[in-house]
């Protein structure tokens, strides 16, 4: 029989310490030649990551539950760092300090994943998950913003020229925008607005808004790949943004099977 909490556990460290891998590497991508401390901070922190992920992908369902207590404590520790060291970049940003290609947005978004990565590992650790009404609440606050942010970089570093593509994006972080809006007055409404009917329509029309902007980010990315678009993305990111849009899918549907059965 294998641990929810071991199962769990796993999955999230799976996934996110291989996106703060990847934000340290951007990051490091955005920095100016010169700022080499900030360079080696990246460069650290992309090994500890890839450690880390390493690690958690060695471990199988059956492992004692004890040392994933353990591990979960260790990895608290390291994220915390790297949203130590973002909250850093971004305040040297603000401040005029360095310059380089990070959009203060994209610093103070991959911070708030880190925060919410750090935080997910607390409540994994001390067995305090959010009830069901509460958590999809709170997941689709958080994911929505994200989701939103995406489309305005996708549509900052696509070559103005790409016109069809730059409005497409702009359309996305319009509707995100006005979502997210949506899910915030859902949030403030608490707990009146926690009722069965209410949530499920939240998640249907969520549900419907991602998969759509996951299915463009998928194109955008087969199209970076294949150099038939015009654009500063990396494919690694175009990809990274993709599997954050297919992983807040998995939860939309996760919340589906959950609300439908009455838990």
């Amino acid at each position: 029989m294998t641990d929810v909490f071991v199962d769990r556990s796993l999955e999230e460290i799976r996934f996110w310490s291989r996106i703060m891998k990847e934000h340290s590497l951007f990051l490091k991508l955005g920095f100016n030649c010169e700022d080499t401390k900030l360079i080696e901070e990246a460069n650290r922190f992309y090994s500890i990551f890839e450690e880390i992920e390493s690690q958690a992908l060695a471990f199988s369902s059956d492992v004692d539950p004890q040392r994933i207590y353990d591990f979960n404590r260790v990895v608290h520790n390291a994220v915390s760092y790297i949203w130590a060291f973002k909250r850093k970049v971004l305040g040297l940003i603000i401040r005029c300090k360095i310059g380089g290609n990070n959009f203060p947005l994209l610093v103070d978004h991959v911070s708030r994943e880190a925060n919410y990565f750090r935080n997910r590992l607390e409540q994994l650790n001390t067995g305090n998950l959010d009830p069901l009404p509460d958590a999809v609440i709170n997941e689709n606050v958080f994911f929505l913003r994200i989701m939103a942010d995406h489309a305005k970089f996708i549509n900052h570093l696509l070559d103005p020229s790409e016109r069809k593509l730059v409005e497409q994006a702009r359309e996305f972080s319009h509707d995100f925008d006005q979502l997210l809006f949506q899910a915030q007055d859902l949030d403030s409404m608490r707990p009146q607005s926690q009722t069965k009917p209410l949530l499920n329509q939240f998640v249907d029309q969520n549900r419907v808004s991602v998969r759509q902007l996951r299915d463009f980010k998928k194109t955008a990315h087969d199209l970076i790949e294949e150099c038939k678009v015009k654009s500063i993305i990396p494919p690694l990111l175009a990809d990274h943004v993709f599997r954050e849009a297919s992983h807040f899918l998995e939860i939309l549907d996760a919340f589906e099977v959950s609300l439908s059965h009455g838990k």
